[in-house]
Parts: C-alpha cells; sequence; structure tokens
C-alpha cells in the first residue's frame, strides 16, 4: 500500500482565466482571516444584522402576536442564521481575492512580504504539516476553490500542505533580491 501511494501522480490545480492574478487557490482558514479587509468585516457584519434587524421591523409593521415568551425564540433564530450568513460573506469576500476573483493587490503584497520572510526565515512557505504527502494532496483537492461553493457547503482548508497552484518561484527570487541588496548596503 506505501508503494501504491508513492506512485501517485500529483495533480496540479486547474489556473483559472480572472482578472486579477491568483495568490492561492487552497489558502489555509486562518490565512484567509487575516487577510481580510476593514470592509469585509463591515460587510460580515451588517449582513449578521440583516436577519434580526428585518425581523424586528417586521414584527413592528406586521406584528406576529405569538405572545410573551414566542418572539424570543424567533430572535434566536435569526440571530444564528444572519451570524453564519455574516460570516460566510465575510469569508467569502476575503477568499475570492485569493482566488483573483476581485481586486487583491494589497493581498499580493502581504502574499509576497510573508512567503519571502518565511524564505529568509528559512521556513515552509505553506506551514508544516503532520499528514503524509498524500493525505496532504487528497486534503488539497478537497478544499481546492472551495470558497466558489461557500453558499452551497461551507468548507474549509485547515490542513498545512504545499498545493496552492502558484509558482513558489518568485518568492525565492524576491528573497534572493532583498537578501543582495542588503549585503550591498552592508558593504
Amino acid at each position: 500500500m506505501g508503494d501504491l501511494q508513492r506512485q501517485r501522480p500529483h495533480v496540479p490545480a486547474r489556473t483559472l482565466d480572472t482578472e486579477f492574478p491568483l495568490i492561492d487557490s487552497d489558502p489555509h482558514f486562518r490565512r484567509v482571516l487575516r487577510y481580510a479587509r476593514p470592509e469585509d468585516y463591515a460587510v460580515g457584519t451588517a449582513t449578521a444584522a440583516a436577519g434580526p434587524g428585518l425581523m424586528l421591523v417586521w414584527e413592528r409593521f406586521a406584528p406576529s402576536y405569538v405572545g410573551k415568551g414566542g418572539f424570543a425564540p424567533i430572535m434566536r433564530l435569526a440571530g444564528v442564521i444572519g451570524v453564519t450568513a455574516g460570516f460566510l460573506q465575510f469569508y467569502n469576500r476575503s477568499i475570492f481575492r485569493f482566488y483573483g476573483f476581485s481586486e487583491n493587490q494589497r493581498e499580493r503584497e502581504m502574499d509576497m512580504r510573508e512567503m519571502v520572510d518565511k524564505v529568509k526565515r528559512n521556513e515552509p512557505l505553506y506551514g508544516k504539516s503532520t499528514l503524509s504527502p498524500y493525505m496532504q494532496g487528497v486534503a488539497s483537492r478537497n478544499s481546492r476553490y472551495a470558497g466558489v461553493w461557500l453558499h452551497i457547503i461551507p468548507w474549509f482548508n485547515f490542513v498545512n500542505h504545499e498545493q496552492h497552484g502558484v509558482d513558489t518561484a518568485k518568492y525565492y527570487q524576491q528573497a534572493e533580491r532583498e537578501l543582495e541588496a542588503e549585503r550591498t548596503k552592508a558593504l
């Protein structure tokens, strides 16, 4: 079984034709949260507040007359649904920039800085994993571009792996340029 797993080919990530450059086809959950913009938080918060807010407005204009204890469970349910929808909206806006579906200049600069710093510190670019390379590939194939279908089934990448659909040589080349510039300044 071990030999069979080592012989399996690497399945490269499909590249989509997008208006903006791809940063990562399978970003880690924490990375998506770290790269979120303030407006993502604002849209997520507004989306989360919309459900309970609409329930209050509807109750004001068209009362349900459910009695003293009937409205609180409805508001709790609307709150849970609203918070879930707000988080998914927030996450979607952030992950779409990784895919290149929306403007991502800020995220490209953050990505380059983060990865070049990791190269300089001689760390793995996408973190360390305790999974075998085969299982990392399975995890990657299961969550690659999962943000596109987030409204159908929320699926996030919690696995560190090396299969992200981008050429990592650019990080090493930039690190070399920066190290060379630092050396020449020191002289």
